[in-house]
């Protein structure tokens, strides 16, 4: 089964860049059909789908942030990393890694629908 663990600093500055990274194990990041996606959960929201990278490298964003996101990946470590630039407050939330094992249309609203996801890793936006 494929694990994935999530790693980064817990306190960024505002306008700083956030940068995360998803070690993945039991699988290849390079495996066909596999989407490799984050996704975050900010305190009393659901959870808000940023963007995924697939197994070919191309990559899509939640449009509303796609200016300031970018995903990209080290197959020799078997990572992905997530950027996000120029922080706020308002980015202040828990971050997920996930799988899906297809192309998804329509991101899924809770984790359970992801094949595999990390436990998450709280990311604080604050001076």
């Amino acid at each position: 089964q494929v694990q994935l663990q999530e790693s980064g600093p817990g306190l960024v500055k505002p306008s700083q860049t956030l940068s995360l990274t998803c070690t993945v194990s039991g699988g290849s990041i390079s495996t066909n059909d596999y989407y490799w996606h984050w996704i975050r959960q900010a305190p009393g929201k659901g959870l808000e789908w940023i963007g995924y990278m697939a197994y070919s490298g191309s990559t899509y964003y939640r449009p509303s942030l796609e200016s300031r996101t970018s995903i990209s990946a080290d197959s020799l470590k078997n990572q992905f990393t997530l950027q996000l630039t120029s922080v706020t407050p308002e980015d202040t939330a828990v971050y997920y890694c996930a799988l899906t094992k297809a192309v998804v249309i329509v991101m899924p609203s809770r984790l359970d629908q992801y094949d595999s996801w990390g436990q998450g890793t709280q990311v604080t936006v604050s001076a």
